[in-house]
């Protein structure tokens, strides 16, 4: 038996070192080797550090000498979870071999009998309204008709713990995985569930089960305790697993909860391993084996828009996990099963129809990274479902057939981890589990995952990663499109005070959308329209030709619709019209646009003449330093690289004369 304090220091930081024995690099395997010219690996790339270097000496009109680094540093980029993104991956990079799918350490695939034809079970989900049963069951019925090919129930909204069998009638249990989301009632659901597969007919053709039709029951006590959802009793689930049959399994440790709060991949790596373990630890003190308390977790990821990360995490996963059952003994059952879901809080309320492309690219590399089961969840699924435009039926049918098309048309489920042998894909997978051992480590020196729960620790270092996260959105340089890039300030507004809302199916009181910052700013302006007919504006006050200051125009106008801020644009001025265009606006912000040899040439006159006429505020479109030396000089600036929001929320502050304090 394997209890809290037998074994707490092996699965603890001890594993921190030996994760080079799953993550060790070939480099003194592939050293020797030469390219097509039949030089050595190292002077091929150095040959192309040379080119890439003089390449950017060019472009920056300098030197190669000048140079603040190396080609390489100059040209890679850095994650919000700390990895570093080279610009090139060669042979140099080549990793051992992780071994066949469904084989130890499970990176290329838990399943080693995955059909194909198949592919990864595109599993929908049911119940999150108050539908009747008997139309619950036929949607679910027409939905297997119709190219699904697994289960994801909630229980409590529309769906009761009773209910379970009638909604399940003439589904083949045998083949259809099934999953659970019941929040408090999950020991009830479990159960009544639990019966139902006992009841239920098998299929007319039988088949093998496999990691494809495995049954979780959903009980996630840890990780919901963290996000704030309704949960079960953890010793009662704990109690509960200890006798449940072949082919279910009764934990699930949800990831989503980490992410829609804001952690990074490698955070909510660490911290599922981290839950599982703690489960483990309770599963072999109520009296299972090592091997046995494996066979009851399941693992829930999201899967998000990056898509060489998604499809990293999820091998990072099954790589951490091996590892892990290594650990305690049972190597042989290490096989990670995952649930991939489209995480939600990379949707956006404005402009929903794009995350039809964040969920399609998501989808992608869930299914490319190994996942067993995908779910894309419905492209307005993060507006609450009384302000949706759309028919669930519609919604649920394009979530679908996102799956179907990738699986069908593209035959991405045709290929059993389609990804392995790529350089960057085998080296992300490393070096993001390593990264991810590296926090799990830190979680288990402070003493597993409850403690670190209980202590404050999981909710500091995810409030960290929310934070780096919001910043690089606040300062685009994470792109959110159609909501700090590209907005459309005519869309249908959706009403006050949406844009923070958790009260949608799958919402939990943490949930951090990615875009939110700005959906706040525009959930203002749209209530200034409902008041008064008008959004809050902004005049453009452009100088020379459209030529000259058209880029800055477009930048400006679509910097200021981000905050639900119009931009009036009068067409090229001098510093005569200046007073007319501002009488016409009715606006007391404007922004000078042009260039920065027009602002030498125009800008004090046409500054000085916005100051005639009355504004309160007068910006620059560009960097402070194109202003020519004058005494007077613009308000502020509107550039690249600002705190967006920020600077937007003070601009509505202004317009709506409010002050900063009473809309924080």
């Amino acid at each position: 038996m394997w209890g809290p304090s037998e074994r707490s220091a092996k699965v603890g930081y001890a594993l921190d070192p030996s994760i080079t024995e799953v993550s060790r690099p070939m480099s003194q395997t592939t050293a020797s080797k030469s390219d097509r010219s039949g030089r050595s690996l190292d002077e091929a790339y150095q040959a192309w550090s040379d080119a890439a270097t003089a390449v950017l000496a060019k472009s920056r009109r300098s030197t190669v000498e000048e140079l603040p680094a190396s080609a390489e540093e100059l040209l890679s980029t850095a994650t919000l979870d700390g990895l570093t993104i080279r610009p090139l991956y060669t042979r140099k990079d080549e990793t051992a071999e992780s071994g066949l799918p469904g084989g130890f350490p499970f990176v290329r695939g838990a399943d080693p009998d995955r059909d194909v034809a198949l592919g990864w079970r595109v599993t929908e989900r049911f119940g999150d309204d108050a539908t009747p049963v008997a139309d619950v069951n036929g949607s679910i019925l027409d939905a297997l008709s119709h190219g699904a090919s697994g289960l994801w129930l909630s229980v409590g909204a529309g769906i009761a713990p009773d209910d379970l069998a009638a909604v399940l009638e003439g589904v083949y249990l045998d083949l259809i995985p099934v999953t659970l989301d019941a929040g408090a009632d999950g020991l009830t659901a479990a159960r009544a569930l639990l019966d139902a597969r006992v009841r239920a007919t098998d299929a007319p053709e039988a088949a093998a089960p496999t990691v494809a039709t495995i049954t979780s029951l959903g009980l996630s006590p840890l990780t919901a305790t963290f996000s704030g959802r309704p949960t079960v009793d953890i010793d009662a689930a704990t109690a509960l697993a200890t006798d449940v049959p072949a082919g279910v399994r009764a934990f699930r440790v949800d990831g989503t909860d980490f992410a829609t709060a804001g952690a990074d991949n490698g955070l909510e790596l660490a911290l599922l391993a981290a839950a599982a373990v703690t489960h483990l630890r309770d599963l072999t003190a109520a009296g299972l084996s090592a091997a046995d308390a494996v066979r009851q977790i399941t693992f829930a990821v999201s899967a998000d828009d990056d898509q060489f990360a998604t499809i990293a995490k999820f091998r990072a996963l099954r790589k951490i996990w091996a590892r892990v059952t290594e650990v305690v003994g049972a190597p042989e059952v290490g096989a990670a099963v995952t649930h991939g879901i489209t995480d939600l809080s990379m949707q956006s309320q404005r402009d929903p129809w794009v995350n039809m492309l964040r969920t399609t690219i998501a989808a992608f590399g869930a299914g490319v990274g190994g996942a067993d089961q995908v779910t894309v969840l419905g492209y307005d699924a993060a507006i609450p479902p009384d302000r949706r435009t759309s028919s669930a039926a519609f919604s649920r049918r394009i979530a679908r057939n996102t799956q179907l098309l990738l699986l069908e048309e593209s035959n991405i489920g045709r290929v059993l981890d389609p990804a392995g042998g790529s350089w960057f894909v085998e080296s992300l997978t490393d070096e993001l589990a390593s990264a991810a051992w590296t926090v799990f480590g830190e979680i288990e020196t402070v003493g597993g995952y409850r403690a670190a729960l209980d202590s404050g620790w999981i909710t500091d270092r995810v409030g960290a990663a929310l934070a780096r996260r919001d910043e690089s959105v606040a300062h685009r340089r994470t792109s959110v499109t159609g909501v700090n890039e590209f907005p459309n300030l005519d869309e249908k507004p959706l009403g006050a005070d949406v844009a923070d809302t958790v009260d949608v199916p799958l919402g939990a009181p943490r949930l951090a959308r990615v875009g939110r910052g700005y959906e706040e700013l525009r959930d203002r302006s749209d209530a200034v329209l409902a008041d008064t007919g008008r959004r809050p504006a902004v005049l453009l006050l452009p100088l020379g030709s459209v030529a000259e200051h058209n880029g800055r125009t477009t930048f400006v106008a679509n910097l200021l619709a981000a905050g639900g801020i119009s931009a009036v644009n009068p067409g090229p001025l001098t510093a005569d019209g200046i007073a007319a265009a501002v009488a016409d606006a009715g606006s007391p912000i404007a922004v000078i646009c042009g260039t920065k040899q027009r602002y030498a040439e125009d800008g004090i006159a046409a500054l000085a003449a916005a100051r005639s006429a009355g504004l309160t505020a007068v910006l620059l479109a560009g960097p402070d330093k194109e202003w020519p030396d004058a005494d007077d000089r613009p308000d502020g600036s509107l550039r690249v690289g600002i705190d967006a929001v920020a600077t937007l929320r003070d601009l509505l502050d202004q317009l709506t004369h409010e002050t900063a304090g009473a809309t924080s």
